[in-house]
């Protein structure tokens, strides 16, 4: 199991444009979110990083949902060589943990690169000018470290967004595997 940190992408970077399909065909935009606060999250189906905290983020992102904040989950491994990661199972995993939010494909991986993706789970936390404001881990919680998969660091980030209130510059780096790039289509931020 790899242990990948996230690049840690510069505070205040605007959203990069986006428009990938999700499990049913259609086009989801960045620009569909307009003057509303924003969370990309880098995701994949077989990462054991991912399935840790699986059952808690599905419903955290429901409840972000729930308070204003628009949510869109994003796959780019390549699912080639990662079969369990295929649009088909992505369908799955959706309909299993009832996602309540987007869950696109970026299989040219580009979309990927724009944000500095390095790993699964890769959160990006933008507000309603769609700057960002937060880019860490969902917890402390590790597959094999027994803390309780809580969702807090970015649930602070989300509250603390929302009420106006101070999100702080000292952000825990998101840990999970690498994202699984093609042959030949590893970005040169590694």
């Amino acid at each position: 199991m790899a242990h990948t940190p996230s690049t840690m992408l510069e505070l205040g970077t605007p959203c990069p444009d986006f428009q990938l399909p999700d499990m049913n065909g259609k086009r989801v935009s960045n620009r569909d979110f307009e003057n509303q606060p924003l969370l990309i999250a880098f995701i994949c189906n077989h990462c054991p990083y991912v399935k840790n905290i699986i059952n808690v983020l599905a419903e955290r992102l429901k409840d972000y949902q729930d308070n204003g904040v628009r949510v869109v989950t994003i796959m780019s491994n390549d699912y080639q060589a990662y079969p369990n990661d295929k649009p088909e199972e992505m369908k799955k995993v959706a309909e299993t943990f009832k996602f309540t939010f987007p869950y696109l494909l970026d299989k040219s991986q580009e979309v990927a690169k724009q944000f500095r993706a390095a790993c699964t789970p890769d959160f990006f936390l933008f507000n309603s000018d769609h700057k960002l404001v937060y880019r860490g881990q969902f917890d402390d919680s590790r597959p094999a470290n027994d803390k309780p998969v809580t969702g807090k660091d970015l649930s602070l980030a989300v509250e603390r967004l929302l009420t106006g209130e101070p999100i702080g510059q000292d952000q825990k780096p998101s840990v999970g595997c690498n994202i699984k790039w093609k042959p030949g289509n590893q970005p040169d931020y590694f």
